[in-house]
């Protein structure tokens, strides 16, 4: 019994053994750079094995890919087909938190493990689902990184490889060669990239740009990136016209809103028409008229402006469905392929509310007060409509909901949120002579109206409690401070505990 609980010794064939895990999603070509290692291994005299297991959580999960490989001998090797962990001596991860899942999962250990890892995030669907920032901290992970690993080479190794014409997989390779940690000279990598046939010039650039940063010798020139032109106004010549007219308004504007101010402009008029993008410069042009420097108040109110004009309602979302390059987006995104036949259907579930919203106003008004009336509308279409726009009939009736922007002004939807700005805006400005500070955060939380139906519900209730808490604390000198705590708690989860805990808080000392 003793002897079988005593350390078994290693088996010393097993020292020759390297290796090397790779954690990728879709589209950062794992499965290419695992046959780029696989081929250098084997093009040098060696043995190697490459397997991989696809994910199943969220973003489809990281893929894992594994190469064993080993110098080859009189006998056949035989590979294990996964990583154990505390049993990898290289580990590559294509993302910043990939490596810190390796880590958590025991795949990096200080003893032996060099670990490659691109610093650029893919973010988690738990990360989008914050209503504000919900990004996790890259800096725990960079500092768990160097704790845990031998050798920590990083770097965003996605930029390097975008600005090289290429894809990640190829920088990822040539930090691989960079790193040194697989004994095989630059050029063996070199060939295995020539030998693929696919994308040679920009993956051998990208390659070049990974193995610089890895080895610390100074990055190669990346290729000069032209300039970004002004997009160019296409269609009639009145238009065209009117619509650089409403440009020349915004010179006349603080210089620090006027990249602002161009944005938003070209945002509202893009919902609406031209005359819509003329009310839009009005607002602006009076809180330009109540500012001082640094007239953080019209930068602010420059987006904000505009992204209460440019609402979200069902016309917006039909026109968005029906835009030009859309289908082509959506093609690239899913991998589709010439010859491929793609099918998009769009998941249509208005709930009573947005149904009234296209009403006009006055009648909306009546059956929006109506139990009966909008108990009927739920019944219709409680259980919402599937489309797909991909066949003419559906892409018609999306395309003609789109395009209903004459009809939106007349709207209740639209009156509502016409009324709502009024308020927000003489709220801010009334503010702005006696606490200038205070009114530039009022203005801010406008942020926290965002989307349609559910969302812009949620959005619209935090918005309401935080200006009610910005009302508690006006006249005290620290009211634009508490304003910022209250809407920085409105962001920080969807169910709105955070906000109403800080609330509590001004409640317990007004």
């Amino acid at each position: 019994m003793a002897g079988l609980l005593e350390r078994r010794a290693a088996d010393p064939r097993l020292g020759g053994i390297i290796k090397l895990a790779a954690l990728a999603v879709g589209g950062q070509g794992g499965g290419v750079l695992t046959s780029w290692i696989e081929d250098v291994a084997r093009s040098n005299g060696y043995d190697a094995q490459a397997t991989s297991v696809a994910g199943v959580a969220q973003r489809t999960g990281a893929t894992v890919y594994y190469v064993e490989m080993a110098p080859k001998g009189d006998g056949t090797p035989v590979f294990s087909l996964m990583p154990a962990a505390g049993d990898v001596d290289i580990m590559i991860a294509a993302e910043l938190m990939e490596a810190g899942r390796s880590i958590m999962r025991g795949f990096v250990t200080p003893d032996r493990t060099t670990l490659i890892a691109s610093t650029h995030r893919a973010l988690a669907v738990s990360e989008k689902m914050v209503p504000g920032d919900g990004i996790a901290s890259s800096e725990e992970v960079l500092a768990a990184a160097d704790i845990a690993a031998q050798r920590f080479i990083h770097a965003d190794f996605d930029q390097l490889a975008i600005r090289n014409g290429s894809v990640i997989s190829a920088s990822l390779f040539g930090a691989l060669a960079g790193s040194g940690a697989l004994p095989f000279p630059k050029q063996a990598f070199e060939d295995a990239i020539r030998r693929s046939g696919k994308g040679v010039e920009g993956s051998l650039r990208a390659f070049n740009a990974g193995y610089a940063a890895a080895s610390g010798e100074a990055l190669p020139e990346a290729p000069a990136q032209p300039e970004a032109a002004k997009p160019r106004l296409r269609g009639p010549k009145k238009l065209v016209a009117a619509f650089e007219a409403l440009e020349a308004r915004i010179a006349r504007l603080p210089e620090p809103a006027q990249e602002l101010a161009c944005a938003g402009l070209r945002k509202v008029v893009d919902f609406q028409d031209l005359a819509y993008g003329g009310e839009y410069l009005d607002r602006l042009e009076r809180v330009a008229g109540l500012d001082r420097p640094p007239h953080d108040l019209t930068r602010e109110a420059a987006k904000y402006i505009a992204n209460a004009m440019a609402y979200d309602d069902i016309i917006r979302v039909a026109d968005a469905k029906t835009k030009a390059g859309r289908r082509d987006r959506i093609a690239k995104e899913m991998g589709a392929k010439s010859g491929n036949l793609l099918q998009v259907t769009e998941f249509l579930h208005p709930r009573a509310e947005e149904i009234v919203s296209l009403f006009p106003a006055r009648m909306g008004a009546r059956w929006a007060a109506n139990p009966d009336r909008m108990a009927l509308l739920g019944r219709l279409f409680d259980k919402g409509k599937r489309l797909r726009s991909d066949s003419l009939t559906a892409f018609l009736q999306l395309y003609v909901l789109g395009g209903m922007k004459g009809w939106r002004r007349r709207t209740l939807r639209h009156a509502q949120e016409m009324a709502h700005l009024v308020v927000w805006l003489d709220r801010a400005l009334a503010l702005a002579p006696r606490d200038y500070d205070l009114a530039v955060e009022v203005i801010r939380c406008r942020r926290l109206v965002k989307g349609y139906s559910d969302t812009h519900a949620r959005g619209l209730s935090k918005f309401d409690k935080v200006l009610d808490g910005a009302r508690m604390v006006e006249g005290r000198p620290d009211a634009a401070d508490w304003t910022r705590r209250l809407r920085e708690a409105a962001l920080k989860d969807e169910e709105g505990k955070a906000l109403d805990g800080a609330l509590q808080t001004i409640r317990s000392f007004v």
